[in-house]
């Protein structure tokens, strides 16, 4: 057993499991949902943006769950985490929903998940949502090392990057070109054996 004073600190989407809204955008052919944090660093706007063109639809959370139970983990994701929670403590911190994330929780082995809450009519209709906590990932590791833990970090998107700078290490991981060319003294991988060997060494 490695240190067990270090938490790896892991995004969901785009790291572990495809873009739920990119997924989503192409089961209904709503381009204009692709957008996702990657693209646009406000996640307040990226989500009002989504809920104004779901609502425009007619489109709910009934919709959002029957595409999210097609979606499996990225290949090799579960076994890097297997991997990676055998050696260390790991927690994966996401901006997504409860709603969205059960059924990927449990195709990933029930990881521990810390995340946000959609505000659901009885319609079904997403009529708004609870950000757990302000920058909830870079909140997250600040009060994690405040009760004497080190953290490493990995992502691929603008929201990751308060939690990637702010630790013992940090990781972009299948990250844009634009990302990897901005912050160019963070390593960038896009193999998971590649960032479980850079995970270990840091441990």
């Amino acid at each position: 057993m490695t240190n067990d004073m270090n938490v790896v600190c892991l995004d969901l989407e785009g790291v572990l499991v495809p873009e739920i809204w990119i997924a989503f955008a192409e089961a209904t052919g709503i381009p204009e949902l692709k957008r996702t944090t990657r693209d646009e660093p406000d996640y307040d706007k990226l989500m009002n943006f989504r809920l104004d063109i779901l609502n425009e639809r007619g489109l709910g959370l009934k919709e959002i769950q029957e595409t999210i139970a097609t979606i499996d983990p990225l290949p090799g994701a579960l076994e890097f985490l297997d991997e990676l929670r055998s050696i260390t403590q790991v927690l994966i911190l996401s901006d997504t929903f409860t709603q969205f994330a059960q059924p990927l929780m449990k195709k990933l082995g029930w990881p521990t998940l810390f995340c946000n809450t959609l505000e659901v009519a009885e319609n079904g209709k997403i009529t708004g949502y609870r950000m757990r906590v302000t920058n909830s990932k870079l909140s997250t590791v600040k009060a994690l090392q405040s009760v004497g833990f080190e953290t490493i970090a990995c992502g691929d998107s603008h929201n990751d990057l308060g939690m990637i700078l702010n630790g013992k290490a940090g990781f972009l991981f299948k990250s844009t070109d634009q990302i990897k060319k901005d912050y160019p003294q963070l390593p960038a991988y896009e193999e998971y054996d590649e960032l479980l060997a850079a995970i270990k060494e840091v441990l």
